[in-house]
């Protein structure tokens, strides 16, 4: 009989409530959502520029991300600029920093590569009177006023742990598919898949963590050529966007659906057709359009200096949970074969 740990248990109650509660509904488009909490507001200037930086550019999920920034910037009336660099590369984002601390814009808000490496070119652009803050991927906390981060590092690597184990019957050899090896975000997931494992699944081996850098091609071989050194692999977790439909399609080619299981985090319209054919299971994500919203928004709420507080309503967003100098914006959303075509991101 399979054993369900607690933050199982927790996620099953969760998932449960994912199609009939409102807890799990997208709210950022809702607008009849009124921020109760949040003190009105008189501008120092006329027109704000917040600089939005993602990891990467083009790729679905930044891209998600980008139109809740700008849909954010056209609500609240202040002018956002979404740039990115074309590699997940943090001297790429130098650059880019550099150049939007010549154009002199009001607030940097980025998605790091690094951790660390950004810290020079942060602390300069503090020095000249710009407001820093991190989404999606944290720097060192010097760097930055506050971290707005998607959900609870510890709950998303338990429950992607969770939901592997439940497809492998909780025993076999799998592998991890991540971004960046320096994305802070990531590592810390995969630090908690492991404690998940170790404390849950003790006959379930973890054989090899690969990295693709965000690039999808790349994880396509690095699937096929797991499947070539672990020929006994029962499942993949895939994290970052771009390697759970890499992962399913390897999959999908190689004749293996029903045998390797995939789940991890993505898009839900990334994911649609694994999903629906059963190259993949289960799919877990976020709205990326409310990460940009709320990002946006916080970022024009710092430079009347309004820090967030823990329960802050946020307009078109909800309730947000603030600890220390990190935002959480909420629960995460499971994507399978019966919820996936509610979803359109």
């Amino acid at each position: 009989m399979l054993r369900m740990p607690i933050s199982f248990i927790l996620f099953l109650f969760i998932l449960s409530g994912c199609d009939h509660s409102s807890e799990y509904e997208i709210i950022y488009n809702d607008e009849e959502s009124i921020d109760v909490t949040t003190k009105p507001v008189e501008d120092k200037k006329d027109t704000y520029t917040i600089a939005v930086i993602p990891k990467i550019d083009g790729i679905p999920y930044f891209k998600a991300v980008e139109e809740g920034a700008l849909e954010a910037g056209k609500d609240l009336g202040v002018k956002v600029i979404y740039t990115g660099p074309p590699t997940p590369s943090s001297e790429k984002q130098e650059e880019i920093i550099t150049k939007l601390i010549e154009k002199k814009v009001d607030v940097i808000a980025v998605s790091a590569n690094d951790p660390y490496k950004l810290g020079r070119v942060l602390q300069k652009a503090k020095r000249k009177g710009i407001k820093v803050i991190t989404w999606d991927s944290d720097t060192n906390a010097s760097y930055r006023s506050f971290f707005v981060n998607m959900i609870d590092p510890e709950i998303i690597g338990r429950h992607v742990m969770d939901t592997l184990a439940i497809e492998m019957e909780e025993k076999g050899e799998f592998a991890i598919m991540t971004g960046s090896p320096t994305a802070a975000n990531l590592n810390t997931w995969i630090d908690w898949i492991q404690i998940q494992q170790k404390e849950y699944y003790p006959t379930m081996k973890l054989v090899e963590v690969e990295y693709t850098n965000e690039d999808i091609h790349k994880a396509y071989k690095v699937t096929q050529n797991l499947f070539k050194k672990y020929p006994d692999l029962k499942g993949i977790i895939g994290i970052s966007t771009v390697n759970p439909p890499a992962a399913a399609q390897a999959v999908k080619d190689a004749g293996k659906i029903g045998k390797i299981a995939v789940v991890g985090t993505s898009t839900p319209n990334l994911m649609n057709e694994y999903l629906q054919e059963g190259a993949a299971q289960t799919i877990t994500l976020w709205s990326p359009q409310k990460l940009g919203y709320l990002t946006v928004s916080l970022a024009k709420n710092l430079l009347i200096d309004e820090f967030p507080y823990d329960g802050q309503n946020i307009k078109n967003i909800g309730r947000i949970k603030f600890n220390g100098d990190i935002v959480i914006m909420g629960e995460p959303i499971d994507f399978t074969k019966g919820n996936v075509n509610q979803y359109d991101f």
